[in-house]
């Protein structure tokens, strides 16, 4: 006895594999849409956790950069937090900026330093007095604060004219060589 399949019994089983991959192409959308629901909940809570670890360090740098600037003859008469604005089409914002009536240093803060903040800031100092002309008849400076400063970083933003900022026990200190001479913007 021979079992034969038909014709019919043939296009059956196409049509059943059909159906199972249809299923399955559905279920491979869905978990697409639920994965990249989940990615963006999740770059959200990182981006959020990333501004906060900056709130933070912006909290431990700001409360001594009057004694620090003080301490290199800078005299300070107030802090600024987030200087943000735009003019012509360009845009500037700086974490912290410190003042007199003669100097500005903008500080810009992150978690771990690296050449390519270095970069950046320079770039936005460069553009702060259009974005800021009230700021034009003063002398600017720019500052890099961060909580993890690689020695390579440190040597590369002095280089660059800024002063480095980091952190010694519960203080804010100044990490730049005895005869460093700030760059002017």
């Amino acid at each position: 006895m021979t079992d034969q399949v038909s014709f019919e019994d043939i296009k059956e089983l196409f049509r059943e594999t059909d159906r199972k991959m249809q299923q399955t192409a559905e279920q491979m959308r869905e978990t697409d849409r639920e994965l990249r629901t989940s990615f963006k909940e999740l770059n959200l809570q990182l981006g959020h956790l990333g501004n906060r670890l900056g709130e933070f360090v912006e909290g431990v740098v700001r409360p001594g950069l009057v004694r620090l600037f003080r301490e290199r003859g800078i005299e300070v008469h107030g802090t600024l937090r987030d200087v943000g604005g735009s003019r012509d089409g360009v845009a500037c914002q700086v974490d912290l900026l410190v003042v007199n009536d003669k100097d500005a240093v903008a500080v810009e803060v992150k978690s771990k330093l690296d050449q390519r903040d270095v970069d950046e800031h320079v770039e936005r100092l460069g553009k702060f007095k259009l974005v800021f002309p009230v700021f034009a008849s003063k002398r600017l400076l720019g500052a890099m604060g961060a909580m993890v400063i690689p020695d390579g970083a440190a040597a590369y933003a002095e280089k660059r004219g800024l002063f480095v900022i980091g952190q010694s026990g519960e203080d804010a200190v100044l990490l730049n060589s005895e005869g460093f001479v700030p760059g002017e913007w």
